[in-house]
C-alpha cells in the first residue's frame, strides 16, 4: 500500500510539474537572442531638444539689449528724437518700457529653466548621470545671471535721481552696462551648455551603466566609480549610487515587461 501511494504521489507530483512547465512560456519558450535586445536598447536614445531653446532665449536677449540701445541712444541722450520716440512708444515712458522688456526677459528665462530641467530629470532618469552632473551647474547660471542683474537695476533705478545729480545721466549708463554684462555673461553660459549638449547627441551614448559594463569587458583594470576613494567627496559618492539604484529599478522593470513581450512574440511566431 505504502509503495502504491509513494508511485501515486510520485506521479502527481510529476504530472503536476510537467504541467506547470508547460503553462509557463518563459520555461519552454524559445530564449531571446542577445541581438533582439541590443537592437532595441539602442532605439532609446533620445537626443535632448534644449538646443533650440538656447537659440530662441539668446535670439530674444540680443534683440532686447539691441532695443535697448537704441531707446537710449534716441530718447535718452539725444532730445533731438523725442517726438519720434512718444509715437513709436505710444506714449510711454521710455524707461519704464525698458523696465517692462526686463521682466518680460526674466520670465522668457525662467520658463527656459523649467523646460530644461525637465528635460535634464529626463535624462537622468535615462541612466545619463555623468551627463547630468557635468550639466548641473552650467544650466543654472542663465536664471541666476538674469536675477542678479534684475537686482543690480533695481539697485541703479531706484536712486537715479541721486546718481543722475552727482554725474548726468549716470543711472543710464550704469543701467546699460548692466544690461550689456549680463548679456555677455549669459551668452557665454549658453555657449557652455550648447557645446555639451551637441557633443552628448552626437556621441549617442549608452546609459552610464552599461558603459561601464563594456568598459569592464574589455578591460580587466577599468573599475568604477561607484565606490569611495582617496580623494573623493562622500555625498557625491553616496548621491551616485542612490542615482543607480533608482535608475538600475527603473531599468529592470522595463527590460522585464520587454522580456515577456519578445517571448509571446516569439511564441506566437
Amino acid at each position: 500500500m505504502e509503495s502504491q501511494r509513494t508511485s501515486v504521489y510520485g506521479n502527481n507530483t510529476n504530472v503536476d510539474f510537467t504541467q506547470s512547465t508547460d503553462d509557463d512560456p518563459l520555461i519552454d519558450g524559445p530564449l531571446v537572442s542577445q541581438d533582439a535586445f541590443e537592437s532595441v536598447i539602442k532605439r532609446e536614445f533620445q537626443k535632448l531638444p534644449t538646443h533650440w531653446a538656447v537659440s530662441v532665449l539668446s535670439f530674444l536677449h540680443v534683440v532686447y539689449v539691441a532695443l535697448c540701445i537704441a531707446i537710449a541712444v534716441f530718447c535718452w541722450i539725444s532730445d533731438e528724437h523725442t517726438p519720434e520716440c512718444t509715437a513709436a512708444l505710444q506714449g510711454f515712458d521710455s524707461k519704464t518700457v525698458v523696465l517692462l522688456g526686463k521682466v518680460a526677459l526674466w520670465v522668457m528665462v525662467f520658463i527656459y529653466d523649467r523646460f530644461v530641467q525637465h528635460h535634464h530629470g529626463a535624462v537622468r532618469r535615462r541612466g545619463y548621470l555623468d551627463f547630468y552632473r557635468l550639466t548641473r551647474g552650467v544650466k543654472n547660471l542663465p536664471l541666476l545671471i538674469h536675477s542678479a542683474g534684475n537686482a543690480l537695476v533695481l539697485t541703479v533705478i531706484a536712486p537715479s535721481a541721486l546718481l543722475d545729480a552727482r554725474v548726468k545721466k549716470l543711472s543710464l549708463y550704469l543701467l546699460l552696462s548692466i544690461i550689456c554684462l549680463e548679456l555677455l555673461l549669459s551668452l557665454i553660459c549658453l555657449l557652455r551648455y550648447t557645446v555639451h549638449v551637441v557633443k552628448f547627441n552626437s556621441k549617442k551614448p549608452h546609459p552610464d551603466v552599461t558603459e561601464q559594463e563594456r568598459s569592464l569587458g574589455c578591460s580587466s583594470e577599468a573599475h568604477t566609480e561607484t565606490g569611495f576613494r582617496d580623494g573623493s567627496s562622500l555625498e557625491d559618492v553616496v548621491e551616485k549610487q542612490a542615482d543607480l539604484i533608482d535608475y538600475l529599478k527603473q531599468h529592470n522593470s522595463v527590460l522585464s515587461r520587454r522580456i515577456l513581450t519578445v517571448t509571446g512574440q516569439q511564441i506566437r511566431a
